[in-house]
Formats: C-alpha cells, structure tokens, sequence
C-alpha cells in the first residue's frame, strides 16, 4: 500500500492562513484520503473474490466425481464443504440460500448404485498385482530337512545351524535335500533365519533324515470341542498303513493372524512314516503342518444326520448347492498352482471336469487356446495378473464360455461363483442379493 503521509506534510507546510488556501488543502487531502480507501478496498475485493472462486471450483469439482460416483464419501464431504463456505459470501444466502439448502439435501442422500459397485468391483479385480521385491542378498547355502512343522537348516557337517517354522517356508514348498540361501534375522527372534531362495537339490541317503507323509486338504469337522478330521476335500478317506483312521484336533490350535480350527477348516496334516506310535495310536503321531486361510461359511458346511435311531452310527454329509455340472469341461483361471488341490476338489464334487489355467504368465494364444474349448470359466481374481483378467473375459464372451468371477481367496467363494456361471446369473457377486439354492437333504 502506497505511503501518502509525505505529501500530507508537504499540503500542510504549503497551507496558508487564508480562507481559499484553506479549502484548497482540505480538498487535497480529502482526494488523498479517498484514493487511500479505494485501494484498500479493492486489495480486499480482489483477495475475496479469489477465495469465493476457489470455494466455487472446489464445488463443482465435487459434484463432478459425485456424478461419476453415486455415493462416494470423499466427494459428499468436499462438496458440502465448498457449499457451506459459499453460504458466507455477501449477497449469496440471500439470494440463493433456498437453492442452496435443496442441493445440500440432495448431495447428503446420495447413494451408491448397483452399477458402482460393479464397477470398483471389477476396478479392483483388474488392478495389476503387485511382484514381491525380490531380495538379492547373498546368504550361506543350507540343506532342507523337512519336519513335520517346519524343517531344519545344516551345514556341510551336518549339523543343525537353524531352525525355520512353518509359516515362513510353507509358500516355499521345501521338502528334505533342498539346498537354500539363508540368512541370519537378528531382529526376529521368532525365526533364527530368513530363507531367501531355493538354489538346488541334493538326494539324501535314507539315514540322513526321517521320511515324511503328508494328507493334504483335511477337512476338519464337528463341533468346538468335537472336532476330527477323517477325509480331504475330495472326498478321500484319511488311511495310515492302509486303515481308515480318525484323527481328533484341538480348536484351541492355531497358526497365528487369528488363523485357528474350526468346523469346516481345511488343513495339512503330515506324520514321520517310521514313527511307532502310528501302529497303536495313530492320532498320537499325526500333527497340523497348515491351516488354510479360506472364508468360513455364512452357515456350518458339515451337519451329522443319524441313519437310524437304533444304531449308533453315523454318516456325514457335506451341504452341497443344488448343481450339476454333468462333466462340463471347467476352466479354473489361477497362477502359480495356488489352492488348486481346494479347487478342483470342488469342480469334482459337482461332477465338473477342473482344467487349471495359469492367469498370472499365461500367453494370450495359449490361453484362448485353452478357453475355446470349456464349458465353464471361473476367474480367481487374487491370483490373477491385469492383463490376464481381460484376456479371460474377452475370450469367454467371444467363444460364449459361461463366465463368472471369484473376487475372494475362499472356496465358498469360488462355488457360488460356480453356481452363478452354471445358472447364468451375474459373473460378479457384489452386493446384490442371490440365492444359492441347497439340494434338499433326504
């Protein structure tokens, strides 16, 4: 702001004592005075209507996305904010303050829509999956050997230099005579190494190491308290030496990340062959390796229904959708073999035939190759690269492949997506309501 008090001074000195001089320096300063609040007021004019405009832009800014975006919370809270500031510019809640209160009605009821939800479904589904940072650190070179939970590291002597858990090495599949890299992890105690990579394998003489069996895919059944494991997820029966066993577990068993047991898990289980408890007491041997990570069911999977009053066994029965795939040829679109075992036990169990398609390096030829002749395709989308996922859409509505997606790890997820292909209902659940019809339970 210009300084005017220099030439107030100068008016004053030059000022006579006559009338006329007089009213010649009060108009001076009269003039000075009024340019002095004239530029005030526009400096001032000028700043608020910057900030009235920026309130303005933010606004429209905000009804934009939340045309975009039916409901979206982000864009109700910036667009009621720039409309509650713009109540506050001078002549504006006069004019237009019933104007304004029915657009702050209408922006705080809207709501997301079906076809949005759709939409961030399928958004999400073909987000490009992020690769694990790979570690190039070179660590010493150890040997697997496999225990029932976990396995031990040794040296070239053959002596035991750490000892890995579960959790950390089951992705990596180890099994006795791999040769890995490792590290020490100082700053984890629960784990004395971290394993780096699988660099080799070396077969090891029979008395180097206690062979091991696995049961993959155990279905835990019964109630809290009351659970046991007698079949996988196929169907197949648990056998020790050739009989049919029982094994009871424990509910209070769990792995870690509240992953624990309960009616409907599904889980490794593994037992050293040589163990001499295993001719006497099986359950005694037999040990938990992995509980699976799956989405409980809404309801129990597993019910226990008596035959017949007067006898005192009884069978089980697993709750089955009302579905027969009658030997359709089933594409189940995953990468790197992940829960394939889960999921192909599944497409079996509704008399489908399972094809696994790998939808994370796949080729575009080789998997329109493979789609062009199934019946049925199931996008697991948690396994599946960006690209992938378009691929697998575009090639199933170009050769008319009954298509639904899976946006969950689990494998209830996975068979209502089934149902939902089978039935030519939606490919994408979100949160529209569907019934799954269940066979009727004689």
């Amino acid at each position: 702001m210009y300084d005017y008090r220099n030439n107030l001074k100068i008016i004053l000195n030059k000022t006579d004592a006559d009338d006329k001089s007089l009213a010649n320096s009060l108009n001076a300063i009269k003039a000075i005075i009024a340019m002095a609040e004239g530029n005030t007021a526009n400096t001032q004019s000028i700043a608020q209507r910057n900030a009235d405009l920026k309130q303005f832009k933010n606004l429209l800014l905000g009804l934009t996305k939340l045309i975009e975006v039916p409901g979206d919370a982000g864009a109700k809270n910036e667009s009621l904010a720039a409309l509650h500031k713009l109540t506050f510019v001078s002549g504006v809640g006069k004019r237009y303050g019933n104007v304004l209160g029915k657009l702050d009605q209408a922006i705080q009821k809207s709501k997301t829509t079906k076809d949005v939800v759709n939409k961030k479904i399928f958004e999400d589904a073909i987000k490009p999956k992020q690769q694990p940072k790979r570690d190039y650190r070179k660590g010493k070179r150890y040997t697997v050997i496999r225990a029932l939970s976990g396995c031990n590291l040794i040296n070239d002597n053959g002596q035991i230099v750490y000892r890995i858990k579960e959790l950390q090495i089951h992705s990596l599949n180890l099994r006795s005579g791999d040769i890995v890299e490792a590290l020490e992890d100082k700053d984890n105690s629960n784990y004395e190494a971290e394993v780096l990579r699988v660099v080799g394998y070396q077969k090891l003489r029979s008395r180097d190491y206690d062979p091991i069996e696995e049961f993959r895919y155990a279905v835990v059944q019964g109630r809290t308290g009351q659970l046991a494991i007698t079949r996988n997820i196929k169907g197949e029966k648990l056998r020790i030496r050739c009989k049919e066993v029982t094994i009871p577990v424990d509910s209070s068993y769990y792995q870690g990340e509240n992953i624990h047991l309960e009616d409907g898990s599904i889980v490794d289980l593994a037992w050293y062959t040589g163990d001499v408890r295993i001719k006497k007491n099986p359950a005694d041997a037999v040990q938990i390796r992995w509980i699976y990570q799956v989405d409980p069911p809404k309801q129990s999977d597993l019910s226990y229904k008596k035959k017949d009053k007067s006898k005192k066994d009884t069978a089980e029965e697993l709750t089955k959708l009302d579905m027969n795939l009658h030997y359709q040829r089933v594409g189940i679109a995953i990468g790197d073999n992940q829960n394939e075992g889960i999921l192909e036990g599944i497409v079996t169990r509704y008399n489908g035939i399972p094809i696994p398609i790998n939808a994370f390096e796949g080729k575009k030829k080789v998997m329109e190759r493979q789609i062009k002749d199934l019946d049925i395709v199931i996008l697991m989308t948690a396994y599946a690269a960006h690209d992938a996922t378009w691929n697998i859409q575009e090639f199933a509505s170009k050769y008319g492949v009954k298509f639904a997606v899976s946006s969950s790890k689990g494998y209830r997820s996975f068979e209502r997506a089934l149902y939902r292909a089978e039935n030519g209902l939606p490919a994408y659940e979100g949160t529209q309501s569907i019934e799954y019809k269940e066979t009727k339970k004689s």
